[in-house]
Formats: structure tokens, C-alpha cells, sequence
């Protein structure tokens, strides 16, 4: 039996296989690519991209359209991420259109998400033939809430600052002892619970007197305006009678010029009389519009003259 190996043939046995393999992966990665055609864009992020990697996804309205081509520090700036994609030619990448860091599930892979891009926008284009053209970004969702948190937090620390120098150590002892104070008052109050029961009855029942005092008062006060209606209509009438007797003495008068010479001394001694009788109710009339209750209570007392004495 003939045990030797024929190397040579091993050899190219091992180098067929080789080849096979190599045409086979580039006959699957050219089926997997399908024949498309990727056009080359990037996008600068101004955030950390941790988590996200080369040939991580490119999505488009979550529709895969690419991959990262390229992750690198953009020379310009170091404190900016440049990122370039390669995106199926026939996306609509218009120039509205905004690039944004998001994480896949609870995972934590990263990949870049595209949205945006108006129908009225036009397409993303280079200055040139050899510009790459530059899709915006914007900040992903935990940058947002960590910016909100980090002003929450600042305002947070200021507003503790502001308390705490509100508040110092003679602000807390004067509140201490406000609290003391007020919880001695409590107990005053609870220990005379009884007597302010008294009092609150004592008031309502004073305030229930007071109403039926200002009912009675109100009554009062409305008979004493009828009396005073009462006694400007008698002056009223005291001021017609007066005007009618001087009316009449006036016509007396004129009827004296046509009286015999006999009858005169006894028709000027009637005549003397009315002009007095008129001139007392002028004077009452008078006195009544000056002082309406003399008529109720009399004329009040003259004051006592120069040399006058009280008599008893």
C-alpha cells in the first residue's frame, strides 16, 4: 500500500478552495449591496457619540438607507464629532433635512437617525464635485434632558443658596420661637375655651339687642318726622292766616277813608288791634320756621339782660 501524500496536489487543492471562498463572500456582499449606489454625506455632531460605531445604521424615518462610513474628531474643532455616511442614492436628503443620535432599545446600540425635509426643500448638494455634502444636527434626546436637568439642578442650587441665607441661625431661632409662642397661645386659648364661649353668647346676644334697639330707634326717628311734617304744615297755615289777615286790615284801611268822621277813633282802635293781632302771628310764624318744637314744648327762656337776676 502506497501510504505517500501527494503535496502538490493538497496544495492545490487548499489554493481552489481559497479562491472559492473569496468569490463566494464577494458574490454575497455584491447580492447583499443588491446593485445600489451610495452617495457619501456627513454630519457633525456636537455631543459625545458613545455607543455608536462604524457600519452602525443609518435610518431614515426609521427605514434602514445607510450606514457610518467614518467616525473621527473634526480637525477644526475639537470639540466636534464629524461623521460621514454612505446613504443609498434616491433618499430624500433635502436641505432641511436634520441628523440626530438615538439608542435602540435597552441595548444602547447607536445609530443615526434622519428626519425632516419639507417637499418644497431642495436636495442636499455639495458646492462642488468634491464637497461632501453636510447634513445638520441636532441634539439627541439625552443631551436635551441633561441640559433641562443641569438647569433644573442650577436652579435648584441657587434657590438652596437663597434659603440657606434667608434662613440663618438668628432667622431660626426667631422662628423657634414664634412656634413656641404660638403653641403657648393654643393652650391659653383651650384652657379658656369656656369663658370665650361666654363671650361669643354675651356678643351675639348684645348685637340681637342692638338690632331690636336700632328697629325701635328707626320708629322713633320716623315719628318724630312726622310731628316735624306736622308742624311745618302749621306754620304753613300760621303764614297763610297771617297773610290774609294783612290782606284784610289792608282793606280795613282803604274802607276807613270812606267812614264818617264819628266812626274813626272806633275803627282806628280795631284797626290798632289787627295790626297787632298780625304782627303776633308774623312773629309766631317766624318763630315756628326758626323752631319747629316750640310749639310742642314751648318758647325756650330768655336769657336774663344786663342787670337782671334770676328770680326765685
Amino acid at each position: 500500500m502506497d501510504d505517500k501524500v501527494n503535496y502538490a496536489l493538497v496544495g492545490t487543492f487548499v489554493l481552489l478552495l481559497g479562491a472559492v471562498l473569496v468569490a463566494g463572500v464577494l458574490w454575497l456582499a455584491a447580492g447583499a449591496h443588491g446593485g445600489k449606489h451610495y452617495g457619501t454625506y456627513q454630519s457633525i455632531m456636537r455631543e459625545s457619540v458613545a455607543g455608536l460605531n462604524v457600519d452602525a445604521p443609518v435610518k431614515y424615518l426609521g427605514v434602514d438607507v445607510g450606514k457610518v462610513k467614518e467616525i473621527a474628531i473634526d480637525p477644526a474643532d475639537s470639540s466636534q464629532v464629524r461623521l460621514r455616511f454612505l446613504i443609498e442614492q434616491g433618499t430624500p436628503i433635502k436641505k432641511d433635512t436634520e441628523s440626530v443620535l438615538k439608542t435602540q432599545g435597552l441595548t444602547g446600540i447607536a445609530y443615526v437617525e434622519l428626519s425632516g425635509g419639507t417637499t418644497d426643500s431642495p436636495p442636499l448638494r455639495g458646492a462642488n464635485a468634491d464637497d461632501i455634502p453636510t447634513i445638520p444636527s441636532k441634539p439627541s434626546l439625552s443631551t436635551r434632558l441633561e441640559s433641562v436637568l443641569s438647569t433644573v439642578l442650577a436652579s435648584v442650587d441657587r434657590m438652596s443658596s437663597n434659603l440657606n441665607a434667608v434662613f440663618d441661625a438668628d432667622t431660626r431661632v426667631a422662628l423657634k420661637q414664634m412656634l413656641a409662642d404660638t403653641a403657648t397661645l393654643t393652650r391659653m386659648l383651650a384652657t379658656q375655651q369656656a369663658a370665650l364661649a361666654g363671650g361669643i353668647a354675651d356678643a351675639a346676644r348684645t348685637a340681637h339687642n342692638t338690632a331690636r334697639a336700632s328697629e325701635q330707634l328707626g320708629l322713633a326717628v320716623e315719628r318724630v318726622a312726622r310731628a316735624a311734617d306736622s308742624v311745618d304744615r302749621m306754620a304753613r297755615n300760621v303764614d297763610l292766616a297771617s297773610e290774609r289777615v294783612g290782606r284784610s286790615v289792608e282793606v280795613a284801611a282803604g274802607s276807613i277813608q270812606t267812614v264818617s268822621s264819628d266812626a274813626a277813633p272806633a275803627l282806628a282802635n280795631l284797626l290798632n288791634e289787627m295790626n297787632q293781632l298780625a304782627s303776633s302771628l308774623q312773629r309766631l310764624s317766624e318763630q315756628t320756621q326758626r323752631n319747629p318744637n316750640s310749639l310742642l314744648f314751648g318758647a325756650p327762656p330768655r336769657k336774663p339782660g344786663p342787670g337782671e337776676r334770676d328770680q326765685p
